[in-house]
């Protein structure tokens, strides 16, 4: 993310890591950075997800290197375990540092700064 101070904040918006910025993966996300890990049905309860959409979340997720999926099984029943990598923690700390620069930088913008020209 660029300088907060260098331009309009409201413009930065777009800048934003877009595959975190999705609500229901900034949910997944969140939720993990909370608890370090949790299993699938836990994770389906907490953010509301289907089973089908919370998989197809997870999926990417699992691609770009942010959480770790482990499959087992317990007495013969399936069970996903899904806990944030070390790249995952990394990266949810530097959207939300983006977020918070954002959000800081808004509030001491001023529209009268603003060159009416550019």
């Amino acid at each position: 993310m660029r300088d907060p101070d260098s331009d309009v904040p409201f413009e930065r918006l777009a800048e934003l890591d877009k595959l975190i910025h999705e609500p229901a993966r900034l949910s997944i996300l969140t939720a993990l950075s909370s608890c370090g890990q949790a299993d699938f049905t836990f994770l389906q309860r907490l953010t509301g997800l289907t089973r089908g959409n919370l998989s197809s979340h997870l999926s990417r997720l699992e691609e770009a290197e942010l959480v770790d999926v482990d499959k087992s099984f317990a007495d013969k029943t399936p069970v996903t375990t899904v806990s944030l990598s070390e790249n995952g923690r990394r990266t949810i700390a530097r959207y939300w540092d983006d977020l918070q620069a954002l959000r800081d930088a808004a509030d001491r913008w001023d529209a009268d700064d603003v060159d009416a020209t550019e």
